[in-house]
């Protein structure tokens, strides 16, 4: 029996995909749910699983965009497994074909003389002596003189200027963009022609979030088995600060506004594939442990290309944090139809004033970029000082002045 395997639809809106890789070799025998091929949609990677065991023949190319519902391969279920004792095909041995070997006599050539000066390509004795000096051949200069003559002049135009590469290699590689890389271009694109995007920045005193990681990071671990990082506080303090401004919980629908009474935060993450945006759902309602433990195993999923399209479908606003990348700062693009996105840098000690005094505290740059069709000025600045409030303040302001009992301790 011939079983026709077809693109599955990884979504509602995805119509077609791409033969990211292939798995498996045209006349290989497969097992049922073997996975035969890695596809790129427009939103992740996927693995594509063999619907019955059977000798499959590939019906599509690496790099083919194929559209959802197409035959990729075909499954012969009749065929046994070879490597278990089946039927093998038979070897095929062909007659050694007969060689023809030709032997030419190489026609004696005359030696090739060195041109008389004054031929073209030919360099005067000054113009040698340059070209000497600098490691340049003569046939790389034009010579502008009587007869194609390379001048003292033609040397010294012709010497490379500073900067220019003379030496290593030049090569250059050309290579196709994956469909999900072509997507996230197009949306990135889109993202800046069909927004009002403008960003507003502030600092955060980054003091006291240290001195609670300090203090309870190694309880936190042993008793929940995850790390305590910055997300948990900023993923916190970012669903308050929405809650207090749902206009940046919102967007535009053509000529209406969308608000949300929930908070599903896309968390910016870098996959093997390029970047990835899965969203905690609810985040509103998860504590310190249950960010953590959420984050941890998207990233995961996105680590391993097990990530789906639902997990990254939805969002109502953008986390991304460049800073564990070592970014300063930056002005993160709009994930859409989201209107914000809040951008995290690294930590760096420096010099601010506390009290009149002038101190060295960790502090990190914050970036709000927002859709100014639909926020305005009041609200956004408004939301970044309340996230920057919230994480100056952590104990009071979210965790309700009981540390241990936030962090389920």
């Amino acid at each position: 029996m011939i079983l026709e395997m077809k693109v599955p639809s990884p979504g509602e809106s995805i119509k077609e995909v791409e033969i990211a890789t292939w798995l498996v070799k045209d006349g290989d025998y497969v097992e049922k749910d073997q996975a035969i091929a890695e596809v790129d949609s427009d939103k992740a990677t996927l693995e594509l699983p063999a619907e019955a065991s059977g000798i499959i023949t590939l019906k599509a190319e690496e790099g083919d965009a194929v559209a959802v519902g197409a035959v990729v391969c075909l499954i012969d279920t009749s065929l046994p497994n070879p490597s278990i004792g089946g039927a093998s095909t038979p070897e095929v041995i062909e007659k050694p074909k007969e060689i023809e070997i030709k032997v030419e006599v190489a026609k004696a050539t005359p030696a090739v003389q060195a041109p008389p000066s004054g031929v073209v390509g030919h360099p005067s004795p000054a113009a040698r002596k340059i070209l000497d000096e600098k490691n340049i051949q003569p046939s790389e200069i034009v010579g502008t003189g009587k007869d194609g003559r390379i001048t003292k002049e033609d040397a010294v135009k012709g010497v490379p200027s500073m900067g220019t590469p003379t030496a290593g290699s030049r090569g250059s590689q050309r290579t196709k963009l994956s469909m999900l890389r072509r997507k996230v271009a197009e949306r990135l694109v889109a993202a800046k022609n069909e927004t009002a995007m403008l960003t507003t920045f502030n600092e955060v005193d980054m003091t006291a979030i240290y001195g609670l990681r300090e203090q309870y990071k190694e309880e936190f671990k042993t008793k929940h088995g995850l790390g305590l990082g910055f997300m948990s506080f900023f993923t916190k303090a970012v669903t308050r600060a929405l809650q207090l401004f749902p206009d940046v919980n919102s967007m535009i629908d053509g000529q209406e506004k969308i608000a949300y009474d929930f908070c599903d935060i896309s968390v910016a993450v870098s996959g093997p594939k390029g970047l990835m945006v899965p969203v905690v759902r609810g985040a509103e309602k998860l504590t310190f442990k249950g960010v953590e433990a959420e984050i941890k195993r998207l990233a995961i999923r996105a680590r391993d290309g097990q990530i789906t399209v639902d997990e990254m479908t939805g969002g109502t606003f953008t986390i991304s944090n460049g800073g564990v990348f070592g970014s300063m700062l930056s002005t993160p693009i709009i994930n859409p139809p989201q209107s914000g996105i809040l951008g995290m840098h690294n930590v760096v000690e420096r010099a601010i004033v506390k009290n009149g005094q002038i101190v060295i505290a960790p502090v990190m740059f914050v970036a709000l970029s927002y859709d100014h069709r639909i926020i305005d000025g009041r609200e956004s600045v408004g939301f970044l000082v309340a996230v920057k409030e919230a994480l100056e303040n952590p104990v009071e302001i979210l965790m309700d002045n009981n540390p241990k009992k936030a962090l389920e301790l």
